[in-house]
């Protein structure tokens, strides 16, 4: 029972973790545009509880229940999807700091990139969450 309670708040944390990867980048596609110092200073704010609030203490959890569900299954250890899958984990970390230093050029009215490039960016965490889902649900080798 132990197991499915984990299970259940890992895919919860990351559902909130992905919300958070998928949200960040689109503020970053407004802020690019935005003109006036209202919105620019709105976008920081609003950036910076994102990340801090919801992104970073759901990457956390993730990370906590993910590694407390292998130690129950290490057996999953010695197969490629899961070898597959961490490193992907790992990626997402990469993108999800990336975000971070993305969103301090913004606090710091720093930022060099336009909006076309924050929504190619954006499509980032789409593309690991569907080989994530792919190599956890088929399992391919």
């Amino acid at each position: 029972m132990l197991f499915l309670w984990i299970k259940a708040l890992h895919i919860v944390s990351v559902v909130c973790w992905f919300a958070g990867l998928f949200y960040l980048p689109r503020l970053f596609v407004y802020h690019a545009q935005s003109q006036d110092s209202i919105s620019q200073e709105r976008f920081v704010i609003m950036e910076r509880k994102l990340y801090r609030g919801i992104m970073l203490p759901a990457m956390i959890a993730s990370l906590v229940f993910g590694i407390w569900l292998l130690s129950l299954t290490p057996g999953f250890m010695s197969q490629g999807w899961m070898h597959a899958k961490l490193t992907l984990v790992v990626l997402l970390i990469g993108y999800h700091h990336m975000c971070g230093a993305q969103l301090k050029r913004f606090a710091r009215g720093e930022n060099t990139r336009s909006h076309v490039f924050y929504r190619w960016f954006n499509e980032v965490p789409v593309l690991v969450l569907l080989a994530v889902v792919i190599l956890v649900v088929v399992k391919p080798f």
